[in-house]
């Protein structure tokens, strides 16, 4: 985030895309999105009219996206450890966790995360999942990043009681704008709903 204003660029993930092909309208819905990096899917959700908690540990990730988004209505940008904050059961109508789980630092707490936003989802409502998984990953752009990385197959038996409306587990090639080193991660892509 200190080498690059705009580091993950501002069209919304593919998965928070889709979650719009199935959700009729985000108007009056409540979001959180845990890990919310500079803001482009909390900012892509608030302009279709949901209420977004944006939350997000590192202070200079929230300083480029109050930059970058100055009209923002609708979201309340919070720093603060995902895994510390109080969540109510029952209490957002959407989550999203893109490029999230992969920075917690063991599987248990990745599994305890996943178990604490699901009881902080009410029924009916839905999670956007985006992940490193341990298939491949080619960190040679990452110098130093240690990602936690479970199979996909354990992502999908934490949401096993979800109905599954999109999963995939597939190859992301990239370029990041500090380094242009091309390379390629496996990510274990979620779209679910609670029962």
């Amino acid at each position: 985030y200190n080498s690059c204003s705009c580091f993950w660029g501002r069209k919304p993930g593919s998965f928070v895309i889709e979650l719009a092909s199935v959700v009729p309208s985000f108007k009056g819905l409540n979001v959180l999105d845990v890990g919310c990096g500079e803001g482009k899917n909390a900012v892509y959700l608030a302009q279709h009219g949901a209420s977004v908690r944006a939350v997000e540990i590192s202070e200079k990730a929230l300083i480029n996206a109050r930059s970058a988004w100055t009209e923002s209505e609708g979201i309340q940008w919070e720093q603060a450890d995902v895994r510390q904050l109080s969540l109510g059961d029952e209490q957002c109508d959407i989550v999203i966790a893109y490029g999230f789980f992969h920075c917690l630092s063991s599987c248990g707490e990745i599994l305890e995360t996943i178990r604490t936003l699901q009881r902080a989802t009410k029924s009916g409502g839905y999670h956007v999942v985006c992940s490193f998984n341990r298939r491949f990953q080619d960190l040679r752009a990452h110098p130093g990043f240690r990602p936690c990385l479970l199979e996909h197959a354990s992502y999908l038996d934490a949401y096993r009681d979800w109905i599954q409306l999109r999963a995939s587990d597939s190859d992301l090639e990239e370029t990041h704008p500090h380094n242009d080193l091309v390379h390629t991660h496996s990510l274990t892509r979620l779209l679910v709903r609670k029962p």
